[in-house]
């Protein structure tokens, strides 16, 4: 926009005169980001209009008022990569190929003071290398930057990339960061990266010898780091010494030391990096030739993530494969299956590799191991957070048909009905698993049909019943059921669970539980509380004093008409849904009621009706 132009908006609207200089750089010609459109182009700028009209990918000649493109818009200079990327496309696609760690270059020169967070040069770099291949393209890239002494890579992606008036290798910034820390972890951490910073062919290893005396010393005397980290550090340590030309069997404690003790490799694996993982369990392998069997399996059982993976993996390599299809089986029928192996099964049930290994795993009991593990982590989770198995239950649209191939209509009701108690799902994702039932087993649309015939007729409660309700609900989910999940974890541990009585007394108390939970969950989504105030004089209701007559002896008692869990006889409240309760509902003064009581059948006359006070109800 010309000057002219510039200072007759401000006219218009003074609270632009802080954004004059990005309004005079809004010029034909100039390329922009905006915020909702992306890339684009001024093309001119129409004064009647009052507004600038741009090209981008998917509104071209879009015409955008000035004064809203200044909080939305960015403006481009010229050596900015993006607008380079149109005026030099050929020069930035050989970057793109051949030189990437040029590109990361000339990108940070185009910001101010040369650098910019991690988030948004990658945002911006995907612009210009193309979404399709970008990812594949960073991940080769960000290895080339890291050795390039002009940047300075951030370790956390809010933090900034930065283009160094001065060239320092890495190799020299990571010893610089190793000798300015105490801290024994920190010492491990930096000397995986100086590893992969440093050149294989660099001659000069006397850094290399004093991180190597420096790491060994902290692996062996550190009473700092964990195990686990122990181990990575002996590992890291014996790949220094193999750059520096140090023996390696010279080196105190070993790998093979660390992990000597069988019982140890549980907490070891559960939190070394998962980079190690293959390593760990080939060490485990050389350790204890004769005990490794057993104790990678030991290990998949209790595995997390891409850990169990690598056990599968390793096992099946190592000629395991006929031992883990029996032990997959024998854990199904124990309920030993854990969710993350779970996640594994069903996401590798069409592999070629190991169609052998879980062709007759693919099973309704598969469903309801699945179901029981979904369960017991949304009981022990925290907070509302995601769970795995879960969410491939929803997304995996041939689970459940996969799964069901082999149930019979009974089966898959009990499941169907496994599924409605499950506390891992929430409502419309438990509708949605539903539909897929239905359309296998078509009779199953009865449960859904009953779920809705239940929810038709509201309870009218009390305030206080229904606190005391949802105080019980409450207690039996944040209590009692997870009480009892940990009680079943326990006694699965005892071993064989035919014979284990503390399991089954375990399982038939989750029966009861999860039946109560239902239950008040019907319960409490039908509730409407009531403060009694709608009750009518004239006609029995809820909220109603009934006096009464005895016609046979004479005696009158007074009864109040209240909610449908208030009812406490020794105090003359009855609920309205107990039998003398719906007797006596509709009834008016001078009718007469028959009640029947234990065997014998009394006549009583309502003598006289009010409403209950709403301040004492």
């Amino acid at each position: 926009m010309n000057l002219e132009a510039v200072s007759a908006l401000i006219a218009k609207k003074p609270s632009l005169k802080a954004a004059t200089a990005k309004l005079e750089a809004m010029e034909p010609g100039t390329y922009v980001v905006h915020r909702s459109w992306g890339f684009g182009q001024i093309q001119s700028y129409d004064e009647a209009a009052e507004r600038l009209i741009i090209d981008f990918k998917d509104k071209p000649g879009h015409p955008m008022d000035p004064a809203f493109c200044v909080g939305t818009m960015d403006v481009l200079a010229d050596n900015h990569i993006l607008a380079r990327k149109q005026t030099e496309a050929d020069h930035i696609q050989d970057l793109i190929n051949k030189q990437p760690g040029e590109l990361v270059v000339e990108a940070l020169k185009s910001y101010d003071n040369h650098a910019t967070t991690a988030i948004d040069l990658e945002i911006t770099l995907a612009q210009v290398v193309g979404e399709t291949k970008f990812k594949k393209w960073w991940t080769a890239t960000k290895k080339v930057i890291a050795k390039d002494p002009r940047v300075a890579v951030p370790a956390k992606k809010t933090e900034c990339y930065i283009l160094r008036e001065t060239p320092v290798s890495a190799k020299d910034e990571l010893m610089e960061a190793f000798e300015g820390t105490q801290s024994a972890r920190r010492r491990i951490s930096i000397a995986e990266k100086l590893i992969s910073a440093v050149d294989a062919k660099d001659e000069d290893t006397d850094d290399l010898v004093k991180v190597l005396h420096v790491v060994t010393e902290a692996v062996r005397d550190s009473n700092q780091i964990t195990t686990s980290e122990r181990l990575y550090g002996a590992a890291m340590r014996d790949d220094l010494a193999k750059l520096a030309g140090v023996e390696v069997e010279t080196l105190s404690p070993t790998q093979g030391e660390i992990i000597e003790n069988v019982r140890d490799l549980p907490e070891i694996a559960e939190s070394i990096p998962v980079g190690f993982q293959s390593r760990f369990l080939q060490l485990i392998k050389v350790t204890h030739p004769i005990e490794c069997r057993d104790a990678v399996f030991t290990l998949l059982k209790s595995s997390q993530g891409k850990f169990t993976t690598e056990c599968i993996n390793f096992l099946i390599e190592n000629e395991y494969a006929d031992d883990l299809a029996e032990t997959f089986q024998r854990w199904q029928v124990e309920q030993n299956l854990r969710a993350p192996v779970l996640l594994w099964i069903v996401k590798n049930r069409h592999s070629k590799k190991f169609a052998k290994l879980l062709n007759e795993l693919i099973t309704p009991r598969l469903l309801s191991a699945i179901f029981f593990a979904i369960d017991y982590e949304a009981l022990q989770a925290a907070s509302a957070r995601r769970i795995p198995l879960g969410d491939i239950l929803s997304d995996d649209p041939d689970l459940i048909a996969d799964l069901l191939s082999t149930a019979d209509p009974e089966n898959a009701r009990d499941l169907a009905n496994t599924l409605m108690l499950n506390q891992g799902f929430e409502e419309l994702t438990k509708k949605s698993l539903l539909a897929r039932f239905i359309k296998i087993f078509p009779n199953i649309q009865s449960l859904v049909a009953g779920d809705a015939e239940g929810k038709e007729e509201a309870l009218l409660v009390s305030r206080e019943s229904y606190e005391r309700r949802r105080e019980e609900y409450d207690t039996i989910v944040s209590v009692k059921i997870p009480e009892n999940s940990k009680a079943i974890a326990t006694a699965r541990e005892h071993g064989d669970l035919k014979e284990n009585s503390e399991y089954k007394m375990a399982k038939q108390d989750q029966t009861l539980l999860m039946a109560q939970k239902s239950q008040l969950e019907k319960e409490l989504e039908s509730a409407r509380i009531t403060d009694f105030s709608e009750s009518v004089a004239d006609q029995v209701g809820v909220g109603s004093i009934v006096s009464l007559k005895n016609l046979g002896d004479g005696q009158t008692p007074t009864y109040k008409v209240m909610g449908a869990w208030d009812s406490d006889p020794d105090k003359f409240i009855i609920a309205y849904k107990a039998p003398l309760g719906q007797v006596l509902l509709g009834k008016r003064v001078g009718e007469k009621v028959k009640i029947k009581i234990g065997s014998s059948e009394e006549e009583y006359e309502i003598t006289k009706l009010e409403r209950i006070p709403v301040a004492t109800a």
